[in-house]
């Protein structure tokens, strides 16, 4: 059978072949090999980035380096500069794949990656996907996204779709009468698989639970459902299965990387060792012990066109204690250093407490489809929330005795009833936002 998707990955100078056959034999090193292997990647990519990009010798301030703990922390300020300045020796942005992050840092960013590079971030995906049994050049996609709203980008972005046996349900537009129209769509096709936003993958198990309706039901050919780019929530996941009937996939990754961790069949949320290596640190920048949370910090071991040497991507984490270096495990993804609440007492909680708090009380009935937290002053924070009729008196001190019993007392809430939610350009949902 025509492989589309390599076919379109080849036709763009992306050697896919190469990178898959590349990918095989990482995988199947032994666990000292394995260890082996990372160590010399590591070396290898610092040092042709000290010999080869500028951009990288200015931020370490000088070629020679004596310990991996040595080298800089990359933040995404560091990268606020114009490509063209960070690129390696030998690469410019006609022979690299070029892309943008989302911003749902809050700090956007061009970047840039060798066409190797990202060939074997697609050979990645393929062995992750893989062990549900999805082939993308045959499994036919349910894709929960955003797309560009512009003629171009949005045709664009349908072609890929085509090519990569995608069906894209934009996210922009999630009422009652769009998620009937996407129910439709799942009747008269025959997906594989649903892959996208989390938040707008809970909003279509809502509306199929009010139907009392099961997805594999309608669309038997369904395998998996892998959310992505959100938080996951366990009550989520219980709800997703429940009303899709089929395992439901953690997927934790920046497009600037590649995929990080991705949840194996022994439920574990492996982390991406084959191409990235993985560090969490505290905040002087130490390792700290698996089971403790920090920062998590990642080096995209073959990426030359680009530095990702150990670049603070901005999220919070904890390995697992039985995690090793050959096999990374991520216990726990706590949400981004920027997400963090600072309260009147000094107590410093990260944002999605606060979301996970209300979120308990908030979905009793299934009246609240989402909702977001704004932190506007130290005391004050606005809940912005969807729902079919406005939240009563009970309900608004039930969360506000839960908030302070689990965060602390005398802090003041604004409950705000929206039509819609605003979503990143992408069409992500930024579950807690301070503007402190």
């Amino acid at each position: 059978m025509f492989s589309i998707f390599d076919f379109s990955l080849r036709i763009n100078g992306f050697p896919i072949r190469k990178a898959k056959s590349d990918l095989d034999k990482i995988v199947g090193l032994s666990a000292d090999e394995k260890k082996q292997f990372i160590e010399n990647q590591k070396q290898a990519i610092v040092d042709f980035h000290l010999e080869n990009n500028s951009f990288y010798q200015k931020l370490v301030g000088s070629k020679n380096y004596k310990n991996w703990k040595d080298l800089p922390i990359l933040n995404k300020s560091n990268l606020q500069i114009p490509l063209e300045s960070r690129l390696s020796k030998g690469f410019s942005t006609k022979t690299c794949y070029i892309n943008k992050t989302s911003g749902s840092s809050g700090e956007p960013f061009v970047f840039a990656k060798d066409k190797y590079s990202h060939a074997l971030t697609w050979a990645s995906n393929m062995y992750r996907f893989g062990w549900f049994g999805i082939d993308f050049n045959r499994s036919l996609q349910a894709r929960f996204y955003g797309i560009p709203l512009d003629f171009m980008g949005y045709k664009k972005e349908r072609f890929k779709d085509f090519l990569s046996k995608r069906f894209r349900f934009p996210v922009f537009d999630l009422s009652y009468t769009a998620l009937e129209k996407v129910l439709k769509k799942f009747q008269t096709t025959k997906f594989e698989y649903l892959n996208g936003y989390t938040s707008s993958i809970v909003l279509f198990a809502k509306f199929l639970r009010k139907q009392n309706l099961i997805l594999k039901d309608i669309c038997p050919t369904l395998k998996v459902c892998m959310v992505t780019s959100e938080m996951l929530f366990e009550d989520d996941k219980i709800l997703l299965e429940t009303q899709f009937g089929i395992p439901i996939i953690n997927e934790y990754g920046a497009s600037e990387l590649d995929l990080i961790a991705f949840q194996n069949p022994n439920e574990e949320w492996l982390i991406n060792s084959e191409t990235l290596f993985v560090e969490i640190l505290d905040e002087n920048n130490n390792a700290v012990p698996n089971g403790t949370e920090g920062k998590i910090v990642i080096t995209s071991l073959f990426n030359k066109a680009h530095p990702f040497i150990r670049y603070e991507i901005g999220d919070i984490g904890i390995l697992d204690k039985k995690s090793t270096l050959e096999k990374p495990i991520l216990k726990q993804l706590i949400g981004r250093t920027n997400d963090i609440a600072i309260l009147p007492s000094g107590k410093k909680s990260p944002g999605l407490t606060f979301y996970y708090v209300t979120k308990s009380i908030i979905e009793d009935d299934g009246n609240v489809k989402e909702f977001v937290i704004k932190q506007r002053e130290i005391d004050q924070f606005e809940i912005e929330y969807v729902s079919e009729t406005e939240l009563d008196l009970v309900q608004i001190q039930k969360i506000e005795q839960a908030i302070a019993l689990y965060l602390e007392p005398n802090l003041h809430f604004a409950f705000i009833r929206k039509n819609t939610l605003e979503r990143t350009a992408r069409g992500k949902l930024k579950q807690f936002t301070s503007f402190l």
